[in-house]
């Protein structure tokens, strides 16, 4: 009578050690490809992207540029003081707006133009982000994003008795800032700002033509698409902290689609930083609080350009 092979304890013992190999083997290449993608992911770098929404926090720069090819255009707007009464509808009834372009030259370049109806001011800038955080291997811990502007009023201060009228050069101002931000989590990013404000022309000989400040200014998500934000101004000791005020701004922000709208409150009337950092007059805990809000609307058009 025949034997059945299968049944046989060579081949019993044949398929338990198959079974008994096969399993670390499987092991194996599962943890061969562990390995490939740890030292994958160890030998890349990313660039910490969104660090704050917009271009501006409150009345600061951010380091965020609009990116190559998209053209910015910005509503800013501030009403009167919280303390000037129910008669002016507590600021309503007086406004101050400035309107403005950004565009990306490149993702790390723009430049910008903007108008404001204080002293009828233009001003101009340029923006560069010069270093960008990043994670992975030899992480960047911080982003900087350096800023230079120009302000000129074209006031006609020859038609106010006793006020001579003032040449060219004597109008002009300018900003000067390095902006250093981290993004520690997905919902927390802070922003330092060392600024000088130079002025060609001041009415008064201890006036000071050069304004120095330390600016700070952070992001806190609350949800998907809000954040609150603030911002404050400290103005090196001298005669605009001696007869000025530092600029403090409170906001949200509220992305909706094509747009971040920004509602704040600040003590700083002017959104330029020839304004606000050397020239803010409002007490902020007295209610000298201007309330405002800020649009930016976004439009791609490097395609157009080809």
């Amino acid at each position: 009578m025949s034997r059945n092979v299968y049944s046989s304890p060579f081949f019993a013992g044949l398929l338990l050690a198959a079974c008994a190999f096969a399993r670390p083997a499987h092991a194996q290449t599962d943890l061969l490809s562990d390995l490939e993608k740890q030292t994958a992911d160890s030998t890349t770098r990313e660039v910490v992207r969104a660090t704050f929404k917009g271009t501006h926090i409150i009345n600061s720069q951010s380091i965020e540029t609009p990116g190559k090819g998209t053209l910015a255009f910005l509503i800013q707007h501030r009403f009167g003081t919280l303390n000037s009464g129910a008669y002016n509808f507590f600021g309503l009834d007086q406004a101050v707006l400035r309107l403005s372009f950004e565009y990306g030259l490149t993702d790390r370049l723009a430049v910008g133009v903007g108008r404001t109806n204080i002293e009828k001011t233009f001003d101009g800038f340029v923006k560069y982000k010069a270093l960008q955080q990043t994670t992975g291997v030899r992480p960047v811990p911080v982003s900087v994003t350096l800023f230079a502007s120009s302000a000129i009023t074209t006031l006609k201060f020859g038609t106010v008795p006793n006020v001579p009228d003032r040449s060219t050069a004597s109008r002009v101002d300018y900003a000067y800032q390095v902006l250093i931000a981290r993004k520690f989590s997905p919902g927390l990013s802070v922003q330092l700002m060392p600024t000088l404000i130079h002025r060609n022309y001041v009415a008064l000989a201890g006036m000071q033509n050069d304004v120095y400040a330390i600016g700070a200014g952070l992001r806190q998500k609350v949800s998907k698409r809000i954040a609150l934000t603030a911002d404050y101004f400290y103005v090196l000791p001298g005669y605009a902290a001696d007869n000025f005020r530092n600029a403090l701004g409170v906001g949200v922000d509220i992305e909706t689609g094509g747009h971040v709208f920004q509602l704040h409150f600040t003590n700083a009337q002017g959104m330029t930083e020839k304004f606000f950092v050397p020239q803010t007059f409002g007490n902020f805990f007295n209610g000298d609080i201007y309330f405002g809000f800020t649009v930016a609307r976004n439009f791609t058009i490097k395609s157009q350009l080809k």
